[in-house]
């Protein structure tokens, strides 16, 4: 029921994504106002073979502030959808709506995995090299060092689900390159990553020209910063797209080369529009919610099914599970040496 249109998109995504995901058993469970969904439905038998109806007539306000949603939650249609992945109906959330909801209520129902402080939203960014995964994007405000090396882990288990590479790069977003760069949270966990043990590719700091370059398969941050830099490079895309369209059309040679270049176009419009690579995942639950915009389309919903059903297929939880290990005992032997280093130090 989240998002801007709620159920006349939710449910054309859900024929979209049954239609691209043919030949694996997936199917859905739709939470929120029966008589809205069983409408939608009507127009898109697609999705209604693969579906049945959770009605409930309690929603989340798009405004609604998480403290106001943890005494309220219960009954509505975000938390009956996570409860379904606690009660082992469903292996995956999908949600439009309230993003500060969707963190709470996904804390509160499945609580965070062992180890981890708090979870992150991760975004897939496209680059001239393909995609990268930038980390956190909007769940945290400010980050620790531990849990930017949190994020490490969880974003090249997820880049390794989702996209199937083998051993994804990684790399800290800071201001430079150099060691001394940055504050001391970075710098900290960029000591801990180089020095750590951890079974992770670690490449160092990725400056923000790096994200569009594809410099790491995964780059890591804090929410505040990176979920500026994500809003910055959607609208400077919707920029671009608008501005390359004012010219085409702006005489009529220019509508000619347009009509020459056109599959081009459609190829580069892919890449770039957002709704492409809609859906967020909140990494570190003990249960995959991937959070889509509130404002995507139909097709952009689809797509952040088909990151939860990736996900949903993948070894990804395992994979996190046993870096989590690495990372704790790394930690505990860092912990313990720290009274000898003191008294060699008083000698």
């Amino acid at each position: 029921m989240g998002g801007d249109v709620g159920p006349a998109v939710v449910v054309p995504g859900v024929a979209l994504a049954a239609s691209r995901m043919r030949g694996r058993d997936v199917r859905f469970l739709l939470h929120g106002d029966g008589a809205r969904i069983e409408a939608e439905l009507a127009r898109c038998p697609d999705a209604r073979a693969v579906s049945e109806v959770r009605h409930t007539d309690q929603v989340i306000a798009s405004d609604a502030k998480p403290a106001q949603v943890l005494r309220r939650s219960k009954g509505t249609s975000l938390y009956n959808a996570i409860e379904a992945i606690r009660a082992g109906q469903a292996k995956a959330a999908v949600s439009a709506g309230n993003t500060g909801a969707l963190m709470a209520v996904g804390k509160l129902i499945l609580r965070t995995i062992d180890g981890l402080d708090r979870p992150a939203i991760a975004a897939r960014w496209p680059t001239s090299r393909g995609y990268t995964v930038v980390l956190d994007v909007g769940a945290n405000v400010t980050s620790d060092a531990a849990q930017l090396v949190d994020f490490a882990i969880m974003g090249e288990a997820f880049h390794r689900a989702v996209y199937g590479t083998a051993r994804p790069t990684v790399g800290l977003l800071n201001v430079g390159s150099e060691d001394i760069k940055g504050h001391e949270e970075v710098r900290e966990a960029h000591k801990l990553l180089r020095q750590g043990g951890l079974d992770l590719d670690y490449r160092g700091f990725v400056e923000g020209d790096g994200l569009a370059k594809g410099t790491t398969d995964v780059v890591v941050t804090d929410g505040f910063t990176g979920n500026i830099a994500l809003k910055t490079a959607e609208g400077m895309a919707r920029f671009f797209g608008a501005l390359l369209r004012e010219t085409l059309t702006s005489d009529l040679q220019a509508k000619i080369g347009a009509a020459i270049a056109t599959p081009a176009l459609r190829r580069m419009r892919a890449r770039i529009d957002p709704a492409t690579v809609n859906g967020g995942p909140l990494l570190g639950l003990n249960g995959l919610v991937v959070k889509s915009h509130g404002g995507a389309d139909a097709k952009g919903f689809a797509n952040a099914i088909r990151v939860a059903a990736d996900l949903a297929f993948s070894d990804f939880h395992a994979e996190v599970d046993r870096n989590m290990q690495r990372l704790s005992a790394v930690l505990d032997a860092a912990e313990a040496s720290t009274p000898v280093e003191a008294s060699a130090q008083a000698c």
